[in-house]
C-alpha cells in the first residue's frame, strides 16, 4: 500500500465530509426559518437557499487539492509521506471550514428568517470563513511547488 494516495483521498473525502455536514446543518437551518415565515404568513427568503449551498464549494477546494498531489506525485516531485500529509492536514482544515461556514450559515438563515434584514452581511461572514478554505489550498499548493525545488 502507498500512503501517497491515502493523502490524495483524504484531501477530497474530508473535504466532502465537512461540506455534507456543513449543508446539513445550514439546510436544517433553512428549512426551519422557512416554516416559521410560512407560520407567521411572511414571505420565506428563497435566498436562504444560497446559505445551505454555501458550504458545498469546500468539496471543490478538496477536489482540486487531490489532483494537484496527484500531479506531484506523478512527476516525482514530493514523496508519500507529503502526499500523505498535506491530504490529512489540508482535507481536515478545508473541512472545518466547511463545518463551520455551516453553522454560520444556519445562524444566518434563522436571522433572516426572523427579521428579513443583514443578508450582506451574514454573505460577508460565510466569505471569510470560505477564505480559509482557499488559504489552505493557495498555501498548500505553494508548499507542493516548495518541495518540487528542495
Amino acid at each position: 500500500m502507498n500512503i501517497a494516495f491515502i493523502g490524495m483521498a483524504a484531501a477530497l473525502g474530508l473535504s466532502a465530509l465537512g461540506s455534507a455536514f456543513g449543508t446539513g446543518v445550514a439546510g436544517q437551518a433553512a428549512v426551519g426559518a422557512w416554516k416559521k415565515c410560512y407560520a407567521a404568513g411572511k414571505q420565506a427568503p428563497f435566498i436562504m437557499i444560497a446559505f445551505a449551498g454555501a458550504p458545498l464549494t469546500q468539496t471543490i477546494y478538496g477536489f482540486l487539492l487531490m489532483n494537484f498531489i496527484a500531479s506531484a506525485w506523478k512527476a516525482g516531485t514530493i514523496d508519500a509521506a507529503l502526499s500523505f500529509g498535506i491530504g490529512i492536514f489540508g482535507g481536515i482544515a478545508i473541512a472545518m471550514s466547511a463545518f463551520f461556514q455551516g453553522k454560520t450559515a444556519a445562524a444566518s438563515a434563522d436571522a433572516l428568517g426572523a427579521t428579513g434584514k443583514g443578508t450582506a452581511n451574514y454573505f460577508i461572514v460565510i466569505g471569510v470563513i470560505e477564505t480559509v478554505a482557499l488559504f489552505t489550498l493557495v498555501f498548500c499548493m505553494l508548499l507542493l511547488n516548495t518541495a518540487a525545488i528542495a
